[in-house]
């Protein structure tokens, strides 16, 4: 079965790079270790190794191309004893889809509507005396309306 090789994310941020050049041609035996292209990202040129053993079938996406996408197909690899020819041509079936970045379906706008704003509370009972703000955790003094409030130790 023929070895998909994808645009690798050499990024944790990587969306997409280009492809600088094959060091490895079409019917070229690779075997793991190989460096068989250069990808540029914003930021620096890095080889790829081939993580697999065969032989190159067809490359896909050819040197110098621009803002490939990560994950897409930019070559097809024939694992040993496998028709050269038969990956090759699977390759092309394939390569169409792969070349269009799958686009995420519009997300339907939330139909959660957010509280009203709390009523203001009032403290001890008394109309005019509000409660404090909490302080968490910490020793802070905390204005209110009807004056400042030192809050020694307060823990939720």
């Amino acid at each position: 079965m023929p070895v998909n090789i994808l645009m690798p994310a050499l990024s944790p941020t990587m969306e997409k790079g280009n492809l600088a050049k094959w060091l490895k041609k079409e019917g070229d035996k690779v075997k793991p270790g190989d460096v068989i292209a250069e990808i540029e990202t914003d930021k620096a040129t890095m080889e790829y190794e081939a993580i697999d053993e065969g032989t190159l079938a067809k490359i896909v996406v050819p040197e110098g191309t621009q803002d490939v996408a990560v994950n897409q197909l930019i070559a097809v690899l024939a694992e040993e004893g496998e028709d050269v020819k038969a990956a090759a041509a699977g390759a092309e079936k394939g390569a169409a889809p792969a070349a269009k970045p799958a686009v995420a379906p519009a997300k339907p706008a939330s139909t959660v509507t957010p509280s009203p704003p709390p009523s203001p509370q009032m403290g001890r009972g008394s109309p005019t005396e509000p409660v404090a703000p909490p302080c968490i955790n910490f020793i802070e003094t905390c204005s209110s309306p009807a004056g400042g409030w030192r809050v020694i130790s307060f823990k939720r």
